[in-house]
This record gives C-alpha cells, structure tokens and sequence, in this order.
C-alpha cells in the first residue's frame, strides 16, 4: 500500500497544488465547450490530483477524503449522462438533442448550455472515479487488505 510521504517540502507543496489542480480541473471541464477541454479532460486532471493527494498523505489522510468519496462513485457519470439524454427523449427529441431539454424557464441556448455542461461532468466524473479506481487497486499487493476495507472502514 501507498505509504505517506515524510517529506515536509513535499507535504507542504502538496497543500498548494492539490487545490490548485483541482481548480483548474473544474475550470477545463466547465469551460471546455469554448475551447480545448470538456469532461474527459477536467476528469483527468481532476483525477490526477486526487492521485497526488494519495501519493502524498496517504489513503486514510483526512486530506485525501475527496479521492476515498471518489470511489463509491462507480456508475454516477454514466447515470448523469444518460439522464440528460433520456430528459432530453421525454421532451421529444433525440437522444441528447439539447433543444429539448425540458428544464422549465430557460430559452434554447441556456438548455443547450446546461445540457452540455451536464454530459461533461457526467464524462468528468467517470474518468476521475476510473482514474483513481486504478491507481488505488494497483498500489495494493495480493497479500494486503483489500479495496473494500479501505473505503469502509
């Protein structure tokens, strides 16, 4: 398992680029329709902080809280997204055809925003969840506790 860096210099750097990178993950992912970026993009950098917050403080680490909530998160992307979708089919349209996004007191160009918005942190969340899914269950050996134990207790 991933030990706590020891370092001071590391610990305290830590404690300025994780909220940095972070910002800047929801930045790409909320700005991403305007220029490069979008869910997927926000949800790596996203994920590759929370990767560096375990790297650094540990799985237990109060400060690492955020990366252990990520993992119950399994599927949440996916319902987000196919929910926006799925309104936008009960207003009658297709299948992620913004126009009929059924949110009340919006003109069309706000409901195409929000839908937009709405399928990129479906995106965002997903890759985060996977990213640090991946990085968690790799920095366990056979022989230690499992993944399990780790978010539950």
């Amino acid at each position: 398992m991933i030990q706590p860096h020891d370092s001071v210099i590391v610990r305290t750097l830590g404690h300025i680029v994780i909220p940095v990178a972070q910002l800047f993950g929801v930045y790409v992912l909320v700005f991403g329709q305007h220029g490069p970026g979008g869910g997927f993009v926000g949800g790596v950098v996203l994920a590759a902080s929370m990767i560096l917050s375990i790297l650094i403080f540990g799985i237990n680490a109060p400060n690492s809280v955020l990366a252990r909530k990520m993992l119950h998160g399994d599927g949440l992307g996916l319902l987000i997204f196919a929910g926006v979708g799925g309104l936008c089919l009960i207003g009658g349209g297709q299948f992620l055809n913004y126009s009929h996004l059924q949110i009340p007191s919006l003109d069309e160009a706000s409901q195409h925003y929000v839908g937009i918005l709405l399928t990129q942190l479906g995106v965002a969340v997903d890759v985060a969840v996977t990213g640090v899914s991946i990085a968690v269950s790799l920095s366990f050996n056979e022989d230690e506790i499992s993944l399990d134990e780790v978010t539950h207790g």
